[in-house]
């Protein structure tokens, strides 16, 4: 198996792995549940997946606004600051706000964009690092005063670290916790 190929399949594995086992299982109008205090909701989860592989590949990588600028009206999010939902804890406000079929929506989009990139990507320049903090506050409006922390993980970063963590590392983790989550709210099909 070539390089491009197992990145596209452990790619493709974590849209099938939700849709089978959290989609499948969970009904759309209980993605805001939340099982105990201080865990997320499925919304949430999901926004901020589609969220950071969105900054990570089509802004850091791309060097294009992030594809949320397109669907931040559908998705409820007018008005709402750039760093809403990049962060780990949930904001139920903001959750509250999403249209959670424009969520669905958007997170194929996203998840889409990178598959396209990935296909025709020159996998020589996996190694280039690019100028991470400026694109993400430049293209997407989170400068260093709303996410400090971001820019510190993000900068002098290769491009095969964006899909390594962001693109399937990330959602992986994430989608582990939806999976606890469906359980805990009595769903699990086993």
């Amino acid at each position: 198996m070539d390089l491009r190929t197992w990145i596209l399949a452990d790619h493709e594995a974590i849209g099938t792995r939700f849709a089978t086992t959290v989609a499948d299982h969970v009904p759309r109008d209980r993605w805001r549940e939340r099982a105990g205090e201080g865990g997320s909701s499925i919304a949430s989860l999901l926004y901020h997946m589609a969220l950071h592989e969105d900054l990570a590949i089509t802004t850091v990588v791309g060097a294009e606004p992030p594809l949320l600028e397109r669907h931040r009206d559908d998705l409820g999010l007018q008005g709402a600051a750039p760093q809403a939902g990049v962060g780990e804890t949930e904001d139920p406000t903001l959750t509250d706000r999403i249209d959670l079929d424009a969520l669905a929506v958007y997170w194929r989009h996203v998840r889409n964009h990178t598959v396209s990139w990935l296909a025709t990507a020159d996998l020589a320049t996996l190694d280039d690092v690019p100028p991470a903090s400026d694109r993400v506050a430049r293209l997407a409006g989170l400068g260093d005063d709303e996410v400090p922390w971001l820019h510190r993980m993000w900068t002098d970063r290769p491009v095969h670290f964006f899909v390594r963590w962001e693109a399937l590392g990330h959602p992986q983790g994430h989608l582990g916790e939806m999976i606890s989550l469906r359980s805990r709210l009595g769903l699990s099909p086993f």
